[in-house]
C-alpha cells in the first residue's frame, strides 16, 4: 500500500506546473517516478510470491488438521486425479494403437 501511494505521489508530481517550467525538476521527478514503480513492482513480486509459497497451500494444510473431513476430500481429489490420469494415459495407448476389432472395444468401454 505504501509503496501504491509513492507511485500516486510521483504521479502526480510529474503532472506537476513547475515540472513544465524548471527542467531540472523534471528531470528529479522523473527519476523519482521511476524508482517508485520499481519498487512497487518489485514489491508486489514479492507479494506474489510469498502468497504463492504460504497462501494456498499453506492454509490447505493448516485446515486439514482442523477438519479432518477436508483431509479426507484432498486425498479422495489427489486419488481421483491420479487414476483419471492412469486412465487418460491408456486411452491414449490404444488411440495409438492400429483401428482392429479388440482395441476398439477396450477403447470404448
Amino acid at each position: 500500500a505504501m509503496s501504491k501511494s509513492a507511485v500516486k505521489i510521483s504521479s502526480d508530481l510529474l503532472s506537476n506546473p513547475l515540472c513544465e517550467q524548471e527542467p531540472s525538476f523534471l528531470e528529479m521527478v522523473t527519476a523519482f517516478d521511476t524508482a517508485m514503480k520499481r519498487m512497487d513492482s518489485f514489491n508486489q513480486e514479492k507479494v506474489d510470491w510469498v502468497w504463492l509459497e504460504n497462501g494456498s497451500a499453506g492454509s490447505i494444510m493448516e485446515f486439514s488438521s482442523v477438519f479432518p473431513s477436508l483431509n479426507m476430500a484432498v486425498k479422495r481429489r489427489e486419488q481421483t486425479l491420479q487414476d483419471y490420469k492412469r486412465l487418460q494415459s491408456k486411452v491414449e495407448k490404444y488411440e495409438e494403437k492400429e483401428r482392429t476389432g479388440p482395441v476398439l472395444a477396450k477403447l470404448h468401454q
